[in-house]
């Protein structure tokens, strides 16, 4: 006896895929709200604007991120 065969709708492949897309900006748009992608951002922009420089290491970027809101509080929350 062999396994039943199913068939996928293409209706179905096209809202699995449309899901998949919303989950995708969803979870773009939360790691960039929380601060997760600063530090590939910083990169980016370091790269761009000054290619000669060397890149800070992530530890690096993230302590001096931690100590310039130390030192200027601003509006926020904590």
């Amino acid at each position: 006896m062999s396994a039943p065969e199913f068939s996928v709708r293409p209706a179905s492949v096209a809202l699995w895929r449309r899901m998949r897309g919303a989950a995708a900006k969803v979870r773009w748009y939360v790691t960039t709200l929380m601060g997760d992608r600063a530090y590939d951002v910083y990169v980016a922009h370091h790269r761009a604007h000054h290619p000669d420089a060397p890149v800070p290491t992530e530890r690096q970027f993230w302590c001096e991120r931690m100590a310039e809101q130390d030192r200027n509080p601003g509006a926020r929350c904590c």
